[in-house]
């Protein structure tokens, strides 16, 4: 029987980046068979759905530390789709976008039904219900939003097959539209650039000439939601607006910050 390591995903990714590294290197291709052919190598159990092992490593966990180790001051290596069951690591400059700690907290009439946060499967789930009860999407982008499909499966030439977590469309006073891609993160999840990219890319697309505002939203402590608006510059991810809501019962809400909002 094969047997069942609890670091199996870096034994398999760190095996792949390594068949292929050479010093140097900035971009490394691999398919979706060697993960499988890897497994056979290893003597590891593949997990059921072989796609987590790259998902796991784009968008929650940290590479194995012989990876890390390759990685040139300032730089970093980050996994992109280059096809159908295609795979690239690519060397960039390390891109992150973190909740500024020094940003005033906006408190929000919590709309959330009670019933949604019972049965809320799981992080990103309940911050995606969250948003769109509370309409967040809208206060911060002062535009009228409307949710068009969550967990979007489609294709991006170029990258592959890609899911958006939700694409909202909207609308401003001048009656333009804008097309709005959602990226929730909570947990250990991080924002980077990766998602960012393939959100920005799909609405250049999909929808051509339509403004798109490239949206992440993550949970802080104490249930904070903060929002970005992000933008690519340079290859690397730059944040066009931040701000931070807390939602709160109706009758808790501060008069006298609401008299200041309004200032």
């Amino acid at each position: 029987m094969p047997k069942k390591s609890p670091n199996r995903y870096e034994a398999l990714i760190e095996k792949i980046f390594l068949d292929h590294y050479s010093p140097g290197a900035t971009a490394l291709d691999f398919t979706r068979q060697e993960i499988k052919d890897a497994a056979v190598t290893l003597d590891i159990a593949l997990p059921d759905n072989v796609g987590d092992v790259i998902y796991s490593f784009r968008f929650r966990n940290d590479l194995p530390a012989q990876i890390v180790a390759t990685q040139p001051e300032g730089m970093e290596w980050i996994i992109e789709l280059a096809g159908r069951s295609r795979y690239r690591f690519s060397l960039v400059k390390i891109s992150r976008v973190i909740p500024r700690d020094d940003l005033a907290r906006i408190d929000i009439p919590d709309a959330t039904p009670e019933v949604i946060r019972a049965y809320a499967l799981d992080d990103e789930q309940a911050l995606l219900a969250i948003v769109r009860y509370n309409r967040l999407i809208d206060t911060f982008l002062s535009l009228t939003t409307y949710s068009l499909q969550n967990h979007l499966r489609t294709t991006v030439k170029g990258i592959g097959q890609i899911e958006i977590d939700e694409l909202y469309v909207g609308i401003d006073k001048r009656g333009c539209h804008y097309i709005i891609p959602v990226q929730a993160k909570g947990g250990k999840d991080q924002i980077g650039i990766v998602q960012a990219t393939q959100d920005i890319r799909f609405v250049e697309q999909k929808f051509p000439g339509m403004r798109c505002k490239a949206i992440a939203a993550q949970f802080m402590d104490d249930d904070i939601v903060a929002l970005f608006e992000l933008t690519i510059q340079n290859e690397e991810i730059k944040v066009v607006e931040e701000r931070h809501y807390k939602l709160v019962p109706a009758k808790k809400l501060d008069q006298n910050a609401i008299r200041d909002y309004r200032d």
